[in-house]
């Protein structure tokens, strides 16, 4: 499935209540920075069905990636996986097993 196809069906609600317009990059950005906050506020909080709040908010996060994705035209899978390529080789497993450091930090 290509980028397009999977996204169509959120495309037309969108189109249909006409909010392309509120979903610039930067308002795009700015949202998925609010969600991220308040699923990090779950955390914080005792509730009922936690679980079903943190899914609630993180589709939220992920609702607001794809879009952003979308928008400057990335496909959400190809850029994790580029970017978990270059993982592989910032963070090498001989050198980080067990270890939280930033490759910048890294001893060779």
């Amino acid at each position: 499935m290509d980028r397009n196809e999977f996204l169509k069906p959120f495309a037309k609600f969108v189109d249909e209540r006409d909010w392309a317009q509120f979903h610039s990059v930067q308002n795009l950005a700015k949202s998925i920075s609010v969600d991220s906050a308040e699923l990090q506020t779950l955390f914080q909080l005792s509730c009922e069905d936690k679980n079903k709040a943190i899914l609630d908010e993180l589709a939220d996060v992920l609702t607001y990636c794809f879009m952003l994705a979308h928008r400057v035209w990335g496909v959400p899978a190809q850029l994790f996986i580029k970017k978990f390529s270059t993982g592989l080789g910032k963070y090498p497993a001989s050198k980080t097993k067990g270890k939280s450091t930033k490759n910048d930090f890294l001893k060779n």
